[in-house]
This record gives structure tokens, C-alpha cells and sequence, in this order.
């Protein structure tokens, strides 16, 4: 399987992989490899959560998001979860607890998102990385599921976090 890479950056590879399918064809795959990265739902107290309004270049606008990063090059989903909580919003978490892990887009896209609740949040101070604008928005957790529900909220990490949580949060085994 023969694979032809056409673009290396700092976050992704772009590569053109040929592939074998069960019948026997050979078709060319348009894949975009990346490390991975840590999206955390990090609580104030049970009831606020810290989201973030950050500027999505292609797309042109100003989403609200849960807080997020990529790993670095050996980081554990853990180490990029902490790290991104105080570059980001300025808080260390206590305690981090791994809810789930998912493919926002397997059809071209190798990312895995690991997705953390945070809590006993520290005020540190927020580090942001050379051009990101960001500006922090503390919502009710209510508030903000009810932000997804209405379509005010579309980013799909964001989305997944906060249903994934109201859910797990309700389970039996929560």
C-alpha cells in the first residue's frame, strides 16, 4: 500500500494512501493524520462549566467550544487535558476522569478526541499560544446543553461533551 505524503505541518499530515479494497480494486484515499487530542468539560463548582469563545479561521467565525488541544508528540491524553485547561482558560484541575474517546470525522481524518471532566479547578493564569483569541464564557451546565439544544452551540466536540456528559451524569453507574 504505497502512500505519497503531500503536506507535513506542526498539527497534521496530508497523505495520499492507495488501497486494496475486498474486490480487489485499488482506489486512492485522502487521509489527514493527526496526533490526537484532550477536549475537557472543566466545572467551576456542580454547576458552572468554562467554555470558550475561540475565532475557526476556515469557517470564518466565533464558535463557543469546550476548552481543547492537541497532543504534543508523546504526550499522554492526561498531560494535553492539564496543559490546555491552563493555557487556555487559566485553571489547574485536581482531578481529571476520562468519560469517553471518539473519531470526530474517521471518514478522512486519523484524530482521536479524549474527552475529560475536570474538576477542583486551581486559578492559575492563562497562557495563550502566539494568535489564539480567546475569551472565556462561564455558563450554568444547563445553560449550556440548553444552548446545544437550540442550535446555538455547533461545534461538534463541544456538542458531543456536553450531551455525552448530561447522559453519563444520569446513568446508574455515573
Amino acid at each position: 500500500m504505497p502512500r505519497h505524503v503531500v503536506f507535513h505541518g506542526r498539527k497534521i499530515e496530508l497523505v495520499l494512501d492507495t488501497v486494496t479494497l475486498p474486490n480487489g480494486q485499488q482506489e486512492v484515499r485522502e487521509i489527514v493524520l493527526h496526533r490526537g487530542a484532550a477536549v475537557m468539560l472543566p466545572f467551576l463548582d456542580h454547576q458552572r462549566v468554562v467554555l470558550v469563545w475561540n475565532y475557526r479561521y476556515p469557517i470564518g467565525q466565533r464558535l463557543l467550544e469546550l476548552p481543547a488541544g492537541t497532543l504534543d508528540p508523546g504526550e499522554s491524553p492526561e498531560r494535553c487535558a492539564a496543559r490546555e485547561l491552563e493555557e487556555e482558560i487559566g485553571y489547574r484541575p485536581g482531578k481529571l476522569l476520562q468519560l469517553a474517546q471518539f473519531y470526530p470525522s474517521p471518514g478522512v481524518l486519523s484524530e482521536c478526541m479524549h474527552l475529560f471532566l475536570a474538576e477542583d479547578l486551581q486559578p492559575t493564569q492563562q497562557k495563550l499560544d502566539p494568535g489564539e483569541d480567546i475569551e472565556l464564557e462561564i455558563l450554568p451546565f444547563e445553560e449550556a446543553l440548553a444552548r446545544v439544544l437550540r442550535g446555538e452551540i455547533r461545534d461538534g466536540k463541544t456538542m458531543i461533551g456536553l450531551l455525552f456528559y448530561d447522559r453519563w451524569r444520569r446513568s446508574p453507574s455515573a
